[in-house]
Formats: structure tokens, sequence, C-alpha cells
């Protein structure tokens, strides 16, 4: 789960990281008037107006202006942001239609730096990254320059120790600044790792951190990502999602018990397990390269499945206009292969199914499966294995062409 960076930098704020001061705006009134409470609280006519997206990239799309006329600049910068069609390497063509701004705080800056930490699944430990090319997309500097990022793993039986946040700060060279921004940077890092641990975070990043003319370090930015398999621990994440910025049949997926994600292809996939998932969208990949065939989907229904969720999960594949052929992969273990073989039928009748359907069953009460498939009356192909299954549906929607 996604949140904006106004909400991000509440939660930082909560547990001391230092963050400038700013206020979230829904209209242009709005933001005119958090920018005359930001001149009045800080004494300075520079504000900044931010576009709120559930996306990186904003200032080079436009969605980031810096106003130094006051609340009057502020405005027209609101005015101009708010309700923008905001495109960025991250939210593709397409866009993002901009529905909230964050009017903050100018300040004195001195340096941009990075400082992240994910979940390192290898290593099953915090890696907190950190570089001094803040400022500029972190995929690009570990791309062209993976040497200026630098990374420390924290022992989830000690946590983590001075000693690394100050390996980090003499690594960005924050001594130059002097002792005492060394001492903040510490502080700062033994707060966001207390966000990171205690709101069950999966991506925490700050770009830019910044130091200030004075030696004060600040994030400029916050990007947090919660790990969703920790919401029942988080009653007042309900409260934090936007829905506008979410896919509504992700949401939709989540709500009914799927495990759902769009992607751009043309094959809808229905698979039980989330390896057999992955395996089957690398070989609709692998036949259909050729064609422009892709899979258009992740789902995955999991192990116990009702044919009430099987019915529901068509319906959200069927939602996607790209979908051309939809592909059934199942191998029975607790999934039984006659509830979805009863599944894919009721589906396919009561949606009045018209893109070709390619099913490959396999396990647990199979040739039952296979029998209601056959006796349903509908054309669906049967595939014997799930490379066969893969080049039926890759022929289906390619019009025949191998």
């Amino acid at each position: 789960m996604k949140i904006h960076e106004y909400q991000g930098k509440q939660i930082f704020a909560k547990y001391g990281v230092p963050v400038p001061k700013g206020y979230p705006a829904f209209t242009v009134d709005e933001a005119e008037a958090a920018a005359k409470k930001l001149v009045a609280e800080t004494g300075n006519d520079v504000v900044v107006v931010k576009a709120q997206i559930h996306a990186g990239g904003r200032g080079k799309g436009g969605g980031v202006k810096v106003a130094k006329g006051g609340p009057a600049e502020a405005r027209q910068i609101a005015e101009k942001i708010l309700g923008m069609q905001l495109v960025t390497h991250q939210t593709g063509p397409e866009g993002q239609k901009v529905r909230r701004l964050y009017v903050e705080q100018g300040l004195a800056m001195d340096r941009e730096l990075y400082l992240g930490a994910v979940i390192d699944r290898d290593r099953r430990r915090i890696a907190f990254m950190a570089s001094t090319e803040g400022g500029v997309e972190i995929e690009k500097v570990a791309h062209d320059t993976p040497e200026k990022i630098l990374t420390v793993h924290v022992d989830p039986a000690v946590g983590l120790s001075a000693y690394q946040s100050r390996e980090l700060a003499f690594g960005l060279g924050l001594e130059k600044h002097g002792k005492e921004t060394v001492g903040k940077f510490v502080k700062l890092m033994a707060s966001l790792y207390d966000v990171i641990v205690k709101e069950d975070c999966s991506l925490c990043e700050i770009n830019p951190l910044v130091i200030l003319k004075n030696g004060d370090v600040v994030a400029l930015d916050a990007k947090i990502n919660f790990d969703d398999n920790a919401d029942f621990r988080h009653k007042g994440w309900a409260e934090l999602r936007d829905a506008d910025e979410e896919d509504p049949v992700e949401l939709q997926a989540k709500e009914a018990g799927l495990n759902y994600v769009s992607l751009d292809g043309n094959v809808g996939c229905l698979v039980n397990g989330a390896g057999l998932a992955m395996a089957t969208m690398d070989i609709i990949k692998h036949y259909g390269e050729k064609h422009g065939v892709a899979p258009a989907n992740f789902l995955d229904v999991g192990g116990g499945a009702t044919q009430e969720q099987v019915t529901k999960a068509f319906s959200m594949i069927l939602k996607s206009p790209k979908v051309k052929a939809i592909f059934v992969n199942i191998f029975g273990g607790i999934m039984k292969c006659d509830v979805i073989a009863n599944g894919v039928v009721a589906a396919a009748k009561e949606l009045g199914l018209k893109v070709p359907l390619v099913v490959r069953l396999e396990g647990t009460n199979v040739e039952l499966g296979r029998k209601i498939l056959s006796e349903s009356g509908l054309a669906i192909q049967a595939a014997t294995t799930m490379a066969d299954g893969a080049e039926k549906v890759v022929l289906a929607v390619s019009g025949g062409a191998k």
C-alpha cells in the first residue's frame, strides 16, 4: 500500500524525523490559505507547491513548483497543477490526475542527498541505502554509478547501531558540515528505523534528504510503502488509502481475498499459487513475444478459493478491455479441479464470455473437472500441459500465427 508524501511526512514527524512545515490542500483556495499560513509562521515568502500522486519524478513532470512571490503566486501555480494529468517515468504515458496538493515552506539548502530503506529478502534484513546523488532517480544512480550507493544491513536481533549510521554519515561526507550535523543524521536514522519497524514499511525513502545552510538535516520528501500483510495490525491505514490513486480492480480483488495485479498485456491469467502464476506469465511471454502477446494480469486465487471467488476472478479479468483471451492454469492440491471447473463454467455463462478460453487442469479431481468442462457446452479449449496451454492461448490471440 502506497501513501502520499504529506501523509508520509506526518508519520515521520510522529517519530521525530525532521520535516519542513507544510499543509495539504484539495482546492486552489486551500492552497492559497496554506501559503498564507506558512508565510505568517516562518516569515519567509518562499513556498513550494507539490502535486500529490503515488509516483516519483513529479518535479520533472512539472508537478513541483517554487513560489517566490508568496500566496498570490502559490495560487497561480496551484491553478495550473491541480487537475493536471501529470506524466512521470513511473506513471506511464497515460499519467495520473492530480487531485491533491501539498504546500510547504521554502528552505535554504546546502546539499541534497538520498536515504532509503527496503527489506532485503535475500539477507532477511532491513537494508539502508544512502548516496550523495540526492534529487536524482536512485534507479539511474544504481545503473550508471552503483559505487555511489552506500549500504548497511541491520541485524534484527540488535537493531540499528549508531556506528552504522555514522558509517553512512562519513560516507556521505557529513563531517564537513560539522559534528552536530553528523549527530543530527544519526538521530534521524534512528527515528527512521523506528518508522520502518513500527509502521511495517516495505519501503521508506527520502529523496532528497537535505542539509540546510545551518547544518540541519531535513527530509524534503517522503515515500512510504506499507507491507499489506500487516494491515490487520494497523486499523488507521484505511484512512490513509487514496482509492483514486489505486487500481479499482486490485482493490476489489483485495476485498474478495484474491491476489491480483494489473499488467499491460492481452491474456487474462487465472492461476492457483503465486509460483505457478509467475511461471504462467513467463511461459505466455515466451511463446507470445513475437506476436505481441503478453499476460494482462497476475491473479492467484489461492489454495482455498470458492466457486464464487472464481466467478469474481473472471469478472475482474474481463474488466480490462485489453484482454483478448483467458488462460486458466490450475494444479489441484487443496484447490480441487472440479471446484475450479464449476467456477469457470458458472462465470463464463453468467458473464457471457466472448473471448477464447484455454483451460489446463491437473491434480486433485482432475477427471471430474475435465468432465464438467467438456459437458458444459462452452467453447473451451482443453490443454494437457502448461506449455500446450500457453501455445493455444497465443494462437487464439494472434489469429493462428505461429
